[in-house]
């Protein structure tokens, strides 16, 4: 099993290398194309491209889907890291490069080590999982503190009153944990709010001859 892991590891090193600044977008596979919620990840797809981000998702269905398909409608770059479950996912049609991951663990990693910021549109089991595995990761400064932004204010402001109300109150996270979440209801908001905290926080810039971000020497 071990040899297996890291082999998958040294595999996604090599298959994710030169995507680019990335932003994974979180969200249910469940949504159908006629769902709001998918217009909305569509939009948001759109908007982290034109500011030059490659989009990462799970590369399914539902949500992942829309948001690579609205970066490759504005002509940006759509990147999909997908887990190998027992329930086979086909890949959605909208992706520059699709890659299979069989161990949790790793793929997180990889969606941790190649992304600037994370937008968690509404989902389930799965997209709570990864939200707060990168919230925990901020929280204990393994990570850089890396944008969060909750994507619906409708769906996610009943969850932020719990962690305010239940939790920050009954002392098992701080306020400045709850505080670390951004939540918007407007595409070109979070597009903003992740170029922007890019820019001051990992020295990103764009090139001058390609709307894509690159690291600041």
């Amino acid at each position: 099993m071990s040899l297996k892991a890291f082999r998958e590891l040294i595999t996604g090193f090599r298959q994710l290398h030169f995507v680019g600044p990335c932003v994974t977008v979180f969200g249910s596979a469940r949504f159908p194309e006629t769902h709001p919620h998918y217009e909305f990840a569509r939009s948001v797809g759109q908007q982290l491209a034109l500011e030059g981000f490659t989009v990462m998702t799970g590369g399914g269905p539902g949500i992942m889907e829309a948001a690579n398909r609205g970066a490759k409608e504005v002509g940006g770059h759509s990147v999909g890291c997908n887990i190998v479950l027992p329930m086979e996912q086909e890949p959605n049609p909208y992706l520059d490069k699709f890659v299979d991951f069989e161990y949790f663990f790793i793929r997180k990693l990889m969606l941790a080590k190649y992304s600037y910021a994370f937008v968690a549109m509404p989902g389930g089991f799965g997209t709570l999982d990864e939200l707060f595995e990168i919230a925990t990761l901020v929280q204990t400064r393994k990570v850089e503190e890396f944008p969060m932004i909750l994507a619906g204010s409708e769906f996610w402001n009943p969850m932020l009153d719990f962690l305010r109300e239940t939790m920050a109150k009954g002392g098992t996270i701080s306020g400045a944990d709850v505080d670390r979440f951004h939540v918007s209801d407007s595409p070109e908001e979070i597009a903003t709010i992740v170029s922007d905290l890019a820019k001051k926080r990992f020295g990103l810039q764009k090139s001058v001859y390609k709307r894509r971000w690159w690291m600041f020497e």
